[in-house]
């Protein structure tokens, strides 16, 4: 298409669940408002209590906290807009907003890979090599990690973000989905984006399979060291540590992967919105309740700040 034919595109329309009738998106509208408080609650408790409680000081719960907080960015990047599309009908975004938009959840989503594959390194050490853990995840070393963790998400979203918006746009500018996500933003553009492409899908499977294979290393030899526990208490004890774990990175690795790795002909715009809502809004809510659920020292330490809580207030009344 000849440069004279570009219009500027100054904004873009999500499409989101506009195909859907009245009625079906308000119900949309509040199972999604209450998933979304579920999560900002959820996640805040977490945060505030391995805070707060001394006996979730641990170099596990450190990283429980870090996810959470990505979790929590997670959602104010998406959410809320996705709310505004469903209730006010705002289905408009900017052309920088959007663009931030995508930014952020590349952000979040490539330092969630890298986090979880530094929690599974941390069961690692913690059963593998339970009298040196104290030494080896000192409060230098875990900071270190969580830095390690969070870094590569800032030149992956830098560099996809600005190189896929620095193309022109041929005037359509309809997001067939809830967010910015870079396939259907990409599919907007009138250039040759070969190149792009080659990029996004290098740098996607790095990103995935670097953390998945670190993560598949870490879990091998724990399953071989629980093995060798000779009495089963023993075993239940070492794997229940990991369990909230491996359960939280299923989800995660399954529901991302389903996305972005299914062939195109398989992959219906209205099959990846139901595909992305998995790990872009279900999945944030289910860990903190995963975690509190399945782990003893969560449940008593947030038992013990509720009533701590409740002792406070009963103080001013």
């Amino acid at each position: 298409m000849a440069e004279g034919n570009w219009t500027r595109v100054s904004e873009f329309i999500l499409v989101s669940f506009s195909s859907l009738p009245t009625e079906i998106q308000s119900l949309l509208f509040l199972t999604f408002l209450v998933i979304y408080l579920v999560t900002l609650l959820g996640n805040s408790l977490i945060i505030l209590v391995t805070l707060a409680d001394p006996t979730l000081h641990s170099p596990m719960y450190f990283f429980l906290r870090n996810l959470s907080f990505l979790e929590i960015g997670f959602n104010l990047v998406i959410v809320p807009k996705m709310l505004g599309t469903l209730i006010a009908q705002d289905t408009t975004i900017s052309f920088l907003g959007c663009a931030t938009q995508m930014y952020f959840l590349f952000f979040f989503g490539v330092s969630e890979c890298f986090l979880l594959a530094t929690m599974a390194y941390d069961r690692y050490v913690a059963i593998c090599s339970p009298l040196h853990y104290p030494v080896i995840m000192n409060p230098r070393t875990r900071a270190k990690l969580a830095a390690v963790s969070w870094f590569p998400g800032i030149p992956m979203a830098t560099v996809q973000t600005t190189w896929l918006f620095s193309f022109p746009f041929c005037g359509i500018n309809k997001v067939n989905h809830f967010f910015c996500d870079s396939p259907p933003v990409l599919s907007l553009v009138c250039a040759d984006t070969a190149l792009f492409e080659i990029y996004a899908i290098i740098g996607t499977i790095l990103v995935v399979m670097i953390p998945c294979l670190l993560i598949l290393c870490s879990y091998t030899r724990i399953t071989a060291a629980i093995l060798k526990i000779p009495s089963a208490k023993g075993k239940h004890k070492a794997f229940s540590t990991c369990s909230s774990h491996l359960l939280v990175v299923s989800l995660f690795y399954v529901s991302s992967s389903l996305t972005y790795f299914r062939p195109k002909s398989n992959n219906s715009p209205e099959s990846k919105k139901v595909l992305s809502l998995s790990y872009t809004v279900i999945t944030p809510m289910l860990n903190p309740i995963i975690y509190s659920l399945r782990n003893n020292e969560v449940k008593n330490a947030l038992g013990r700040t509720f009533h701590k809580a409740m002792g406070v207030r009963n103080c001013f009344l």
